[in-house]
């Protein structure tokens, strides 16, 4: 049995945990087994670049733990997008990356592949297992779900979101106190998630349990509302900009301050229109994703957000690398450690697919097939501590 690991898209969390657990149970369970990386995902795939498990590291497994990233690391290749693998150089004019890749595993006498992705990844590992069987070579293909966006259907937590919420809500922690820097500041903390808003949701909800943990001296400024969020703004939710900024510049006139919580996929495409409209370039990547980056949703919408409060001082600050790298935290460990002892118990009977709690059966455990798996499952706003949240939210200017 040989078993290849790959990890495709951006970081998160839960990388190196998923990678260490997986290796853990492979190496007790099957003493003969062999193991491999394929290095930056699909590029290394189809490139034949990998790096050998030696059986010496359970030994020491448990200090993989303490890392982020991902040891046999990342890259964003889209096997279906032929013209983009050519251009890069990961094949040669004539060639197919779903052949040339599937002609790797093959090489490679691989017999599971376990794919660390969200979406886009799992579903290209679905392609690869359906090009091989039907040319007479059975591989199982078990995914784990990761992205710290959790927007991945129907699995109800994907892997690493708990932690970059946690870990944004400390980023956070450190920000805010720039808003003694100046009077009438505007600062807004822009999370990732290009479709959904759970993780800035979640984000402002660990920053506001942490609030609680501190002691406020009003009679010298140290205020709890000076120090709490004033909006969090969501793709889900349709922004009534004029009535949002009535009810900041009250906020701006009682606390000097006003502090936002910004999903970069909120308004994209208000933004995406009026950059257009203005001649502006919208670049894409492999996907055909918008690349966030260069569109700057956290900058337009200060650019917006300071007039109309009369903000003398304005600071964006983005947490998406300093939250998606970090280590997995123990709720994420707790969560890592099931599926993927689910997915190696999955692989070695043969079944493919994506392991995660089946939000269409019951939050059940489940290798869900691949045929059900998709991106973009948007934030529930009706989620009871989130309504609760935001009622909190809107009464701080009274």
């Amino acid at each position: 049995m040989k078993i290849a690991f790959l990890t495709s898209g951006g970081i998160a969390p839960c990388l190196s945990a998923s990678i260490a657990r997986l290796t853990e149970n492979y190496l007790n369970q099957c003493p003969d087994v062999e193991i491999i990386g394929y290095l930056n995902g699909y590029k290394g795939l189809l490139l034949g670049n990998t790096i050998p498990f030696p059986s010496s590291l359970k030994d020491n497994i448990n200090a993989i733990y303490n890392f982020g990233g991902s040891p046999i690391g990342n890259s964003r290749v889209k096997l279906t997008n032929i013209e983009d693998c050519v251009n890069k150089g990961y094949i040669s004019d004539g060639e197919t990356p779903l052949e040339v890749a599937a002609n790797q595993l093959v090489k490679d006498e691989v017999t599971i592949l376990h794919t660390i992705g969200g979406d886009d990844t799992n579903t290209t590992a679905a392609d690869l297992s359906n090009y091989l069987r039907e040319n007479n070579y059975n591989l199982t293909v078990v995914g784990l779900p990761k992205t710290i966006d959790n927007d991945v259907f129907p699995i109800k937590q994907t892997l690493g979101a708990w932690t970059a919420a946690e870990q944004g809500a400390v980023f956070f922690e450190n920000i805010v106190n720039e808003n003694t820097t100046s009077d009438r500041q505007l600062i807004i903390h822009e999370v990732m998630g290009r479709h959904c808003g759970w993780l800035t949701a979640a984000t402002a909800h660990e920053y506001r349990k942490r609030l609680q943990n501190l002691q406020f001296f009003p009679e010298i400024g140290i205020t709890k509302e000076k120090w709490n969020i004033h909006s969090v703004l969501l793709p889900e939710e349709e922004i009534d900009f004029d009535k949002e900024c009535k009810r900041l510049n009250n906020v701006m006139n009682t606390h000097d301050c006003v502090n936002i919580f910004l999903c970069e996929g909120a308004g994209m495409s208000t933004i995406i229109s009026e950059t257009e409209k203005e001649g502006g370039q919208v670049l894409r990547d492999a996907f055909g994703h918008v690349r966030l980056d260069d569109l700057n949703p956290g900058q337009w919408f200060a650019k917006q957000f300071a007039k109309r409060l009369k903000a003398n001082k304005v600071l964006v600050q983005k947490s998406g690398y300093f939250s998606r790298s970090a280590k997995a935290n123990q709720k994420d460990l707790d969560l890592i450690f099931e599926v993927a002892d689910f997915a190696v118990e999955s692989a070695i009977i043969g079944i493919s697919g994506v392991v995660g709690w089946d939000e269409d059966n019951n939050n059940k455990l489940s290798c869900i097939n691949f045929k059900r798996i998709k991106g973009g499952k948007p934030f529930n706003t009706n989620s009871d501590w989130y309504k609760k949240m935001m009622q909190e939210i809107t009464q701080i200017e009274k």
